[in-house]
């Protein structure tokens, strides 16, 4: 945890913007930003202070790239013994449950088999065996996981658990409740372009996967979090075979049906980028079905050369 903390102070900055003070940090592999408004410098200051001591917490909990963290702790048992959790993971892995059964298993945490296989960042990108895909989907199963009040076991040697697909945009909303705590109202935290504003309207804009750096449209939210999914900038392309990094739990392979981004808007930032990256898993038709399918959620898919809206996502759209 000394480390973690120490490296996320490390990266903060601050800087005055038009109404407000706006901080960021590196943190979950990732750039995080938090806008915020208060009439209180010291409780502000406070806000800011707990904000970067939660989420070098959270990240020094639950990255399974920390050999210590509870995350590789409960991997490493994998096939041996139970580990006690404490009650906050218990409802996160409670909240998990509910999202795998919503989706029919396109979203699910034991994925960390598959994951291990593909290698995105490699300079020479390899596409596993055809073998070794279906012995590490051998390992992925939630319905596999054993739980109990205060603890969990992986019953297969091998069994791994990732919150990448849910972990950062559960900081976001934890954050949000944080400035709530401290009195503040009016926040707007953004980690790694997942987002949920919470006071006065804002304004996020939505990059073009076409274009990336460009955005096609903005939204307008209050109150609401907004997060995108897209495989765009992390893929590799063999034999004319394109291979992006959102991978389906379902087939051991990348998502490969034509979406290149979701965006989806939700009460909780969780729930969005749940739903954001499990549309993409399902592609245009169906993800566009998951998403009116949960209530107060509205999305977007884009293709290489069409669109799909929820029925409300229009509401949304500013220009």
């Amino acid at each position: 945890m000394v480390n973690v903390y120490d490296r996320v102070c490390n990266s903060v900055s601050e800087m005055p913007v038009a109404g407000g003070v706006k901080f960021a940090f590196k943190a979950m592999g990732t750039l995080c930003q938090v806008t915020y408004a208060s009439n209180s410098r010291v409780a502000g200051e406070a806000f800011k202070q707990a904000t970067i001591k939660w989420t070098a917490e959270f990240e020094a909990r639950y990255s399974r790239f920390i050999p210590e963290s509870l995350i590789s702790r409960i991997n490493a048992a994998a096939g041996q013994h139970w580990v006690e959790v404490d009650e906050v993971t218990d409802r996160l892995f409670s909240f998990c449950h509910e999202l795998v059964f919503f989706t029919g298993g396109a979203f699910d945490p034991t994925v960390l088999p598959l994951l291990r296989l593909w290698n995105w960042k490699s300079t020479v990108p390899v596409v596993p065996s055809d073998a070794a895909i279906q012995c590490a989907r051998a390992l992925v199963g939630w319905d596999k996981v054993q739980r109990r009040p205060g603890a969990i076991f992986l019953p297969e040697a091998g069994m791994g658990l990732d919150l990448g697909g849910v972990g950062k945009e559960c900081a976001v909303d934890c954050v949000v409740d944080l400035a709530q705590q401290h009195g503040i109202a009016d926040v707007l935290v953004d980690f790694g372009q997942d987002v949920r504003a919470a006071g006065k309207p804002r304004h996020i804009g939505l990059e073009d996967p076409q274009r990336p750096g460009q955005c096609w449209t903005g939204v307008a939210i209050k109150d609401m979090a907004v997060a995108t999914s897209g495989d765009y900038l992390r893929c590799f392309q063999i034999n004319g075979r394109r291979y992006g990094h959102i991978l389906d739990p379902r087939t051991g392979y990348p998502a490969n049906n034509g979406c290149r981004a979701v965006t989806v808007i939700a009460p909780s930032c969780t729930v969005a980028g749940i739903l954001s990256t499990t549309a993409f898993i399902l592609g245009q038709h169906e993800g566009i079905k998951l998403i009116e399918r949960y209530f107060g959620a509205e999305g977007c898919i884009l293709t290489a050369d069409s669109q799909s809206q929820t029925r409300r996502f229009s509401g949304y759209v500013t220009n």
